[in-house]
């Protein structure tokens, strides 16, 4: 397996050249044995490979764009792209107008010589951390493919797409924990950043409020390269020394319902920051219990997703996910009077939070509550809704704090996939990643 960072450094030391890697993406997404026809709803495989081979030749005139010049990339198919139809995983929106221009990030990516492979599959309208997908099919995590387990999402495609080597790195967004389930769920790193560092333009939105957009890559390294070129200004980071960390364990809700796998992993990771110095301390942080209340009807995100798509849920609601028409149909119930309510709740509820953790260089949490289920285990509609609740419980909490959060792999070798999230309040994201770089070398050890 090679990172995005370590492809970068290659490059850089002309030890490869950047279509080498393109060309391997390109296999593994078309091996017709593989993930790829679920992964990708477009495949960008002749441009892809003419953008790196222009690329190497930058590269070896010692000019290249960026430090991701020509290497493979994928974008969620949330991201508009010039002449395309940007369907969000639905059927709903496959005909529908071209884009007429790309979205910043695209832009932003294209700038930086980025070799985009293809836009990836997802929950449709990203509105799940589940990750299935009814209408193009539902790529399968990389744990224990035989038993076709769901991958997380909503940025489905985007994690099964790194994990396979489709791509080095892939964009996703994240609104709930779209970056961060999967990424825990297929034993990679997700990284959602402060909403407001990455310009949304031309991203179709699932609430407008909790939207952010994130990375999923194998490494914190990786992911803060593609984070500096998408964003409005690059981060950087500082050495940090875990004797000196001073990290928050929520223990409202956060700890509730871990299943063996979990709980396991959890444990052993605390146990290795605690040896590497790292004071952890528990914090009741009893305001994250206000949230089930907030989040009772729907809450801000089935009120500002209600919006964008009234009017296709009731002139052609079989055209949905009913699993996504169900969830949307909440915020049809939810008045503005209800929805100036939920925003006023929510900016109380973050300054007190905010206060809370004050004094503290983040806070830790399971990224999610269990491993990835099967497919089969979720035919069943109340079991969908219940996984998909406890999947998105402690992802959300950062989102509803408009904070920043990064998921890294913390299980053993050869076991199911874990995630350990490390997040703090909003602006914090270059300490964030610079702390996450301390313990990803802890986690990396403990294997």
């Amino acid at each position: 397996m090679t990172t995005l960072w370590q492809a970068s450094q290659q490059i850089h030391s002309a030890e490869a050249h950047p279509e080498s890697f393109t060309e391997a993406a390109l296999s593994a997404a078309s091996d017709i044995n593989g993930e790829g026809k679920r992964v990708f709803l477009s495949l960008y495989a002749e441009q892809a490979l003419l953008t790196s081979q222009q690329a190497g030749a930058r590269w070896l005139a010692g000019k290249p764009k960026s430090a991701i010049d020509g290497l493979p990339v994928s974008i969620k198919d949330l991201f508009d792209v010039a002449n395309e139809a940007t369907t969000a995983g639905s059927n709903l929106l496959a005909s529908a107008q071209p884009a007429q221009q790309n979205a910043i990030i695209v832009n932003r990516l294209i700038q930086a010589g980025a070799a985009i492979v293809g836009k990836t599959n997802m929950t449709e309208f990203a509105y799940s951390g589940l990750g299935i997908n009814p209408h193009y099919g539902t790529p399968a995590n990389p744990w224990r493919r035989d038993e076709k387990r769901i991958p997380g999402g909503s940025s489905s495609g985007a994690a099964v797409a790194v994990s396979d080597g489709m791509c080095l790195a892939a964009v996703g967004t994240d609104t709930g924990g779209s970056v961060r389930i999967p990424a825990a769920l297929c034993g990679l790193t997700g990284f959602k950043p402060s909403a407001s560092r990455i310009d949304q333009t031309g991203t179709l939105p699932l609430s407008t409020s909790l939207d952010s957009i994130g990375v999923i890559a194998h490494d914190v390294r990786s992911c803060w390269l593609l984070d500096a070129v998408i964003a409005d200004a690059p981060l950087t980071l500082s050495e940090c020394d875990l004797t000196q960390a001073r990290f928050a364990i929520p223990q409202t809700r956060v700890l509730d319902g871990l299943d063996e796998n979990v709980s396991h992993a959890w444990m052993n990771a605390l146990e290795r920051l605690r040896t590497a110095g790292a004071t952890l301390v528990e914090l009741p942080l009893e305001a994250l219990a206000e949230l089930e209340s907030m989040n009772t009807r729907g809450g801000i995100t089935a009120y500002e997703s209600w919006q964008w798509h009234q009017q296709g849920a009731q002139s052609n609601p079989e055209a949905y996910d009913p699993q996504v028409l169900t969830r949307l149909q909440r915020g049809s119930l939810l008045t503005d009077q209800d929805a100036e309510s939920l925003y006023q709740q929510r900016a109380a509820w973050k300054n007190k939070v905010e206060a809370e953790l004050t004094g503290f260089d983040g806070m830790l949490m399971p990224t999610v509550p269990r491993v990835a289920p099967t497919l089969a285990e979720l035919d069943n509609s109340a079991v969908y809704m219940q996984i998909n609740a406890l999947m998105l419980r402690n992802p959300s909490i950062i989102n509803m704090l408009d904070g920043c959060a990064i998921s890294l792999p913390c299980h053993q070798a050869d076991t199911a996939p874990v995630g350990l999230m490390l997040a703090s309040t909003q602006g914090k994201d270059a300490k964030l990643l610079s702390w996450a770089l301390a313990i990803e070398i802890i986690l990396i050890r403990g294997n």
